[in-house]
């Protein structure tokens, strides 16, 4: 299994443009930016799909060599999408890949779709300008890809997004555990809302997980701020990491307000300590 990183940041990006936080302006100083969240993961090294689309995503492909086009040709090994929600910052780059020469296909689950064809009418503009293969994922149940990889998606939250009226269901934001031929096994979860039974049981035997770190501390925008917009916070993850030694843990999704983000804040020590890092952009991993 090969995986590109491509972002990891929460919606906006690091530094976000309208914010001068001490975060922001620290990585306005040191150049330390972030893309926002976005994942590369193929099977055999040849067809390759992706975590999410960002509004980051063309300048992320620009910088990823292995999903580059074959010299002369107006292809890519790009097979197709899956998105663990329909948040504005997993869904923008999806307009992006109107311009794909073959058959795309788009892996969500039922709330997310319908979103992305009403609400957000990603599904119509697309179909205007590309074929696009839209398949409806159910928690629990394997997807087969190319490259013989497979995904299981894992339902993590009810929270939609804010421009979204569908009703409420535990599936509009999921994880994937994604397995190879060889049996390596990546959990991606950038939504992570609590530590559940679960969970634990999605990232048993795992290799690599990536998980939400959009926020360190519970109350970083506000008293519950963390609870009320559906992400666990690195504080109270932490715990249940060290309760759950085995896979690699890479934190991912950092809000622009979180200071974990930056390479010299002293909070980095206690993630070492769970076998946990923080995720870059541009990483590389092969399982």
């Amino acid at each position: 299994m090969k995986v590109r990183v491509l972002g990891t940041a929460a919606g906006g990006g690091l530094p976000q443009w309208n914010c001068g936080c001490p975060s922001c302006t620290k990585a306005r100083a040191e150049g330390t930016a972030r893309t926002q969240d976005c994942l590369a993961i193929s099977g055999d090294g040849r067809a390759w799909y992706l975590v999410n689309a960002s509004p980051d995503l063309r300048t992320q492909l620009l910088g990823a060599p292995e999903l580059m086009p074959p010299e002369g040709s107006r292809d890519s090994p790009l097979r197709g999408v899956l998105l663990t929600s329909a948040e504005l910052d997993h869904t923008l780059g999806l307009l992006s890949l109107r311009e794909a020469a073959g058959r795309l296909a788009i892996y969500a689950t039922q709330p997310v779709r319908a979103a992305l064809h009403a609400d957000f009418p990603v599904g119509p503009l697309l179909a205007s300008y590309s074929t696009v293969d839209w398949r409806v994922v159910r928690p629990a149940e394997t997807v087969p890809l190319e490259g013989a990889l497979r995904a299981t998606a894992v339902a993590l939250s009810a929270k939609r997004p804010r421009y979204a009226t569908g009703r409420s269901r535990p599936d509009w934001t999921v994880a994937y555990r994604f397995t190879d031929a060889a049996g390596a096994v990546l959990v991606y979860a950038p939504g992570l809302a609590a530590p559940t039974t679960a969970f634990a049981d999605t990232i048993d035997g795992a290799d690599v997980v990536l998980l939400d770190g959009t926020f360190a501390t519970a109350a970083e925008m506000g008293p519950g701020s963390a609870t009320r917009m559906g992400h666990l916070p690195i504080e109270e993850s932490l715990p249940f990491l060290r309760a759950h030694p085995g896979p690699r843990y890479l934190y991912t999704h950092l809000n622009n307000t979180n200071p974990v983000g930056h390479p010299d804040d002293p909070r980095r020590a206690l993630l070492a300590q769970a076998n946990a890092g923080v995720a870059t952009d541009g990483q590389v991993l092969e399982l």
